[in-house]
């Protein structure tokens, strides 16, 4: 296969339905990454519920989107890959249809009765249970879509359309908020998630796995809870991981603030897609650079990269220094996020490699749920409040460097223990 050209991998190693699932994948993370883009200024300023509660309210949404999949995987295995995707994308419309409603004149009146903060996390956990089951459902067809050799690859190239979408996505967000109304950028991905009802139940079809698979109940789903939650060591390894995404999260969570309030650039919308612009350039040879070092050793080097760049934001208030930090920290995420399940598959036990596959999400939802409870602190307290935006920058930064030392120290207590073992065995 190593003279084979990727051209031709491509070609031939994957079905007609894996491309039809990746392309629903893009444009549901148009929508997704176009309103996550806004949500938490939207939340802020056009619904009027401040900072504080906005960019908590943003966190624990994206938190539920991320940590339910494993939750959602039941139902994708009771009812399928078509029908669960064809209802992810029906309560995905409906829910950003009411997210954007909320702050129309035609929905005060819903909103008012019931309470600005009540109605917003209402529909905001409607939008994330329609969420959590697109995860399991494109995963899913990937892996049963690519021949065997060549899951790798296809693995790799979903990955890369993901952040197309999510690329492309905050990009229109910023034309349709200036042309119509921050409001109206919900009301974009709603109508995006309706066609991709429409496309789902003409193109998609139930894709046939080459073994059989056993059918999960929720029965199960506990005991495997139970089972990885009894690791000490996986979960220290998902807590220490979750500070990237405490630092990555910050994208979204408090950057719109700081970029419209204190470099007064409107836009800050095509800022936040520097991240995904940045992995698409640099993922096949940052990765390739980093494959020969071991997996821990990587992801320590990319959450010390990504600690650094947000000091670049700290001693340099500009959009060019913006951009530049921006940058770096998605190097750092270029050569780290690859290698996460890379490790996850060497330290799972052989006959848990599913389960414990399944529940790396559990970082990004950790990290994005405190990641927002962190912002809503970080812009009262550092821009609001006057004490200085460079100590917002670098409070994220101390996050990021606490988390890369306690990466060090994990991997030099788990290579003690290891050697122990090896001793006592012999």
């Amino acid at each position: 296969m190593e003279n084979e050209s990727i051209v031709h991998r491509i070609r031939t190693g994957f079905s007609p339905l894996f491309w039809i699932g990746n392309t629903l994948e893009i444009f549901e993370r148009l929508a997704f990454y176009g309103s996550k883009a806004v949500l938490s200024f939207y939340l802020a300023n056009k619904i009027g519920l401040g900072v504080t509660a906005a960019a908590s309210l943003a966190g624990l949404f994206s938190g539920l989107v991320y940590g339910l999949p494993i939750v959602a995987g039941v139902f994708v295995d009771r009812f399928g890959f078509r029908k669960t995707l064809a209802t992810c994308f029906s309560v995905f419309a409906v829910g950003y249809f009411l997210i954007g409603l909320g702050g129309m004149p035609q929905g005060q009146g819903i909103v008012e009765s019931v309470g600005k903060t009540t109605y917003v996390s209402i529909v905001l956990l409607l939008t994330a249970v329609g969420g959590s089951l697109i995860k399991p459902c494109i995963v899913g067809t990937v892996e049963r879509t690519s021949k065997p050799d060549y899951r790798a690859l296809g693995f790799s190239i979903y990955y890369a359309l993901v952040n197309l979408g999510g690329a492309i996505g905050p990009i229109i967000a910023t034309f349709v908020r200036s042309s119509y109304g921050i409001e109206f950028v919900f009301v974009m991905s709603a109508c995006t998630s309706a066609a991709l009802v429409g496309g789902t139940l003409l193109f998609f079809r139930e894709p046939v796995a080459a073994e059989p698979v056993a059918t999960r109940t929720f029965g199960r789903l506990f005991g495997d809870m139970l089972l990885v939650f009894g690791n000490l060591r996986f979960m220290s390894f998902l807590v220490i991981f979750s500070g990237f995404y405490i630092m990555f999260w910050q994208t979204f969570y408090s950057l719109p603030f700081y970029v419209t309030e204190v470099l007064h650039f409107d836009r800050f919308e095509v800022l936040e897609t520097v991240d995904a612009w940045t992995i698409i350039l640099l993922s096949i040879p940052l990765t390739a650079f980093a494959k020969k070092i071991p997996a821990i050793q990587a992801m320590t080097l990319g959450f010390l990269i990504s600690s650094v760049s947000w000091l670049i934001l700290a001693f340099s208030h500009t959009v060019g220094a913006c951009i530049a930090g921006l940058f770096l920290f998605a190097a750092g995420e270029s050569i780290l996020a690859p290698r996460l399940y890379d490790y996850v598959g060497l330290i799972a036990p052989r006959q848990q490699l599913g389960t414990f596959m399944g529940f790396a999400f559990l970082p990004v939802a950790i990290g994005s749920i405190l990641a927002g409870r962190l912002a809503g602190w970080l812009v009262q307290h550092f821009m609001r409040e006057g004490a200085g935006v460079t100590g917002m920058w670098i409070t994220v930064a101390v996050v990021g460097f606490v988390s890369t030392a306690l990466m060090v120290a994990y991997d030099q207590i788990v290579k003690r223990s290891t050697k122990t073992a090896a001793v006592v065995d012999a």
